[in-house]
């Protein structure tokens, strides 16, 4: 039976993380392409979905898979469930583009997700696509696909809000499509499509029990983001800052059927910022509460929209985490950001606060902001330390498409990576912004030799040791074994340590 379409996932795992890849790295379901599969399937389409990454399948597995089910179009989703998950993954979105045009070269190729949203027309001049979704994708695939069978060809003309065409190296580009307002008219994500034994959470998300890290989901509750961070390229898929809210009855329906279908307990909630709107975080804690089952969640918060009060009720819900983004230790560092709401002082009561309610925290920390040098990455690590969460994700400032940060480079000539696998905080040849006063080099050697030593700090083992157990202790012990390969170090390892021992 011939398929309408095959959603596809490239992998790029091993390029992306390194050794990191093998165990200790999530590997998450792709949430983007089984929503646009459910809201396909809703309007009549026939559809499949291949998840490369997460059956480890290379180019040729993959389009041969795909060619199984005979597709009129073929259509490569480049979005993760976070800011940085769509840029990095472009050159395995490219080399299974490139797979079906040599070896299936009648089957129609799109492609579509943040990063070619950002970038529309150099993506389609670059890779091998006819066309491009940009923005959310839903109705310009359905519509794409209608016109498909109706006998419609590449070389035809389409009008459809939100697609992008290349006719033979022509660019045509159509208006934006606007964002569907009403989250309740997409319909619940096509699990059922997923190898759902595949997936697993970050190790963090499971210290305590870091043998259950599978099953598990990413869930929404929200799409978008009201803020407007200079790092942050999250809402060049929406169009500009702005949020929309699922309603709640939705959110418990599908956790509900999650857990009753594949037995999950991990969960991510996607949102850009859960922890926001209280009346929308009482409804869906009230009603997680309420099914009684046992999950193990993680949300986003924000140290100016989190309150006391919604912080006992998350945790009667299963949400074990909170990922905060403190960012830097230097106010000024975060200003240059848009990030500089809140001082010192509100980090570390928010801090207390979240413990306090028995949730972890996830502090996000990054290095090489625009205005950082040695002094103020030296802030960040050193507040990174003295806070003590669980768990601590640091960064290299990135300047991912759709980001300030981008707009800014590109103005001011500054260099920036030659191959979209270089925006990968882990991968050999990653490449971080340059700071006004340092250079790629040095902002990702203090990164690696930062996490390091955050995670080596005997204050920090001994802590993980008492709450997590023994397990869990080891478990950072060996993630901390596994050493990064860098192309872009610029200078030696001795250059960044004062007498006092601080990285400098």
């Amino acid at each position: 039976m011939k398929t309408d379409i095959v959603l596809v996932k490239a992998n790029n795992q091993k390029k992306i993380f390194q050794d990191l890849s093998k165990d200790l790295s999530g590997k998450e379901p792709p949430l983007w392409i089984i929503l646009t599969a459910a809201f396909l399937r809703e309007k009549g389409f026939t559809v499949s979905v291949i998840d490369a990454e997460a059956e480890n399948l290379d180019v040729k597995e993959t389009v041969k898979r795909a060619m199984a089910f005979d597709p009129l179009l073929v259509s490569v989703i480049v979005s993760g469930t976070n800011p940085s998950a769509s840029t990095i993954n472009m050159p395995s979105a490219r080399d299974v583009l490139a797979g079906f045009r040599d070896a299936a070269p009648q089957v129609i190729r799109a492609i579509g997700g943040l990063h070619p949203s950002a970038l529309p027309e150099r993506t389609l001049r670059e890779e091998p696509a006819d066309f491009l979704f940009k923005g959310e994708g839903f109705r310009a695939h359905a519509e794409l696909l209608d016109e498909l069978k109706s006998g419609k060809s590449r070389a035809d003309d389409f009008s459809i809000k939100g697609l992008w065409q290349n006719k033979s190296g022509n660019i045509v580009p159509n208006p934006d499509d606007p964002n569907i307002e009403d989250l309740g008219e997409l319909p619940m994500a096509a699990w059922d499509l997923l190898p759902m034994d595949r997936y697993r959470a970050h190790n963090w998300h499971c210290f305590g029990h870091i043998e259950e890290r599978n099953p598990y989901a990413v869930i929404y509750t929200s799409l978008g983001c009201p803020f407007r961070c200079g790092f942050c390229c999250i809402n060049a898929i929406f169009g500009g800052p702005g949020i929309r809210y699922r309603p709640p009855v939705k959110v418990i329906e599908e956790v509900d059927y999650l857990v009753k279908n594949y037995g999950v307990k991990n969960i991510k909630v996607l949102d850009e910022l859960f922890a926001m709107n209280w009346r929308h975080v009482e409804e869906i804690c009230d009603g997680l509460i309420e099914l009684g089952h046992e999950l193990n969640l993680w949300v986003y918060g924000r140290v100016d929209t989190v309150k006391p009060f919604m912080l006992e009720k998350m945790k009667k819900a299963g949400i074990n985490w909170i990922a905060y983004g403190f960012e830097a230790g230097s106010k000024k560092v975060r200003d240059g950001v848009s990030k500089g709401r809140f001082d010192q002082d509100q980090i570390k009561e928010i801090v207390k606060m979240t413990h306090d309610a028995g949730i972890n925290i996830v502090a996000n920390f990054i290095f090489g902001l625009p205005d950082d040098d040695k002094e103020t990455m030296q802030e960040t690590l050193d507040l990174a330390k003295e806070l003590n969460c669980a768990y601590a994700n640091l960064y290299c400032a990135m300047a991912y498409p759709g980001s300030q940060l981008y707009n800014d480079a590109v103005e001011q000539g500054l260099a920036l990576p030659k191959d979209w696998s270089a925006y990968s905080q882990f991968s050999v040849d990653s490449l971080p912004l340059p700071t006004k006063h340092l250079s790629s080099g040095e902002v990702l050697k203090f990164r690696d030799l930062a996490f390091d030593d955050y995670h080596a700090d005997p204050k920090y083992l001994n802590m993980i040791k008492e709450k997590f157990g023994e397990k869990t202790l080891e478990n950072i012990t060996t993630m901390c074994s596994v050493k990064l390969k860098r192309n872009n170090y610029e200078y030696n390892d001795n250059q960044y340590f004062s007498n006092t021992g601080d990285i400098l």
